[in-house]
This record gives C-alpha cells, sequence and structure tokens, in this order.
C-alpha cells in the first residue's frame, strides 16, 4: 500500500514560466545576449538540470557568460517568487488537504537553491510538505534524490508524480511507480499511472 507521495515541482504543482522568462530576458539583456526567451521555450525545458537548460537558451553566449545569466537569474527569481507565489495548477490547495489525511507528502525538483522554498513560502504551503530535496543542496540526480528522500523519512512504497520522461526515468532508477501529468509541460510514455487534473489523484488506482 501506497504511504507517500513524492511531487516534481514545475509543470506539475505550479507554472512559472512566465516570471522565468521575464527575468532570463532581462539578465540576458544586460550581459548583452540576443538569445530570447519565452515562457513556451522554458516550458519545454524545465524538469532538466539548471545547467543544461542554460546551455539549450543561450546557444550564443559563451559559457562563463551563459552561467553567470543562470546565477544571476536564480538569484533574482526566488525573492520574486516568494512575493508572486507563481500560478499554481487548478484545485492544487484542495487535492493537498485531502492527500495529506492519508499520504505523507513530500517534492524532489531538479532545481537551485531555494526554489522549492520560494513555492512553500509563496503560497503558505508550510503544513503540506514533510521534506524536499533537488541537486542545488545535493549535487545528486532526480532518482538519488528520491532514494535520499525516502530513506531518510524511513518511507517504503512512494509513488512520483511528474511531468515529463526525465521524471518517468528517474522513478524507474529509483524502483518506485511514477504517476504521469498530462496537464503538464512535457510527455512521457512509460507509466504507471496517469492523471489529467491535480484532483484525479484523488481517484487513482494505484492509491486504492
Amino acid at each position: 500500500m501506497v504511504d507517500s507521495i513524492i511531487f516534481d515541482l514545475d509543470g506539475t504543482l505550479w507554472d512559472t514560466t512566465h516570471i522565468g522568462a521575464k527575468i532570463w530576458s532581462e539578465t540576458a539583456s544586460k550581459y548583452k545576449v540576443s538569445d530570447q526567451v519565452t515562457a513556451e521555450k522554458l516550458k519545454s525545458l524545465y524538469g532538466l538540470p539548471t545547467e543544461v537548460i542554460t546551455k539549450k537558451l543561450f546557444p550564443s553566449a559563451p559559457e562563463e557568460v551563459a552561467l553567470a545569466i543562470m546565477k544571476e537569474s536564480c538569484e533574482r527569481q526566488c525573492p520574486y517568487l516568494e512575493e508572486d507565489g507563481g500560478i499554481l495548477f487548478p484545485k492544487l490547495i484542495e487535492t493537498l488537504d485531502e492527500l495529506k489525511n492519508s499520504y505523507r507528502l513530500f517534492i524532489v525538483s531538479n532545481c537551485q537553491e531555494g526554489y522549492i522554498q520560494s513555492f512553500i513560502k509563496g503560497n503558505q504551503l508550510e503544513g503540506y510538505f514533510e521534506d524536499f530535496e533537488y541537486p542545488g543542496r545535493t549535487g545528486l540526480s532526480k532518482a538519488e534524490n528520491i532514494r535520499l528522500i525516502m530513506d531518510r523519512n524511513s518511507l517504503k512504497n512512494s509513488i512520483y508524480v511528474g511531468d515529463t520522461s526525465g521524471d518517468a526515468s528517474a522513478s524507474k532508477e529509483a524502483g518506485i511507480p511514477f504517476v504521469y501529468a498530462r496537464y503538464g509541460f512535457g510527455n512521457a510514455e512509460h507509466f504507471e499511472g496517469a492523471i489529467d487534473s491535480l484532483d484525479e489523484l484523488l481517484q487513482l488506482p494505484l492509491l486504492k
């Protein structure tokens, strides 16, 4: 029986691409880099490691310049998100309210330091998630961070909810079932369950 649900963040729980596009574009302009950043382009890249996203966003920039843009953009983004909160996917709060009564909830995301914290603080979600992990703190892959969360919290039967093929691969590597959030940014072919909205988790056969 499932005892815990581990969530991806971008494309699964919220959308910050409108904010990300604005901040990354402004920062790139400051460094005189002409590559355009749009919300749609970010949606196609979110879920990848931040360094990979940077190279794909700014192919015309020297590596050291692209990394400087990444660093400054990430530093600017988190305080902004703490105030703005990003765009939560529909029925997030109601779904979490129901789920927390029966399951322990966690987050593992490929993101920088402070990003998950901004999601939680900016949306007053402190009472929902017991723990979270990300490569900006551990330097580990998503699969390794999933296992780290499970080991640290003595989880035996977790599922991972995400929206990309990378999430599916990480779940498989971590040895847990993957639930594909079809409403998100990416695509996945291999999954043990699928949802078209967050509240469909409440009726998911895997949780019965």
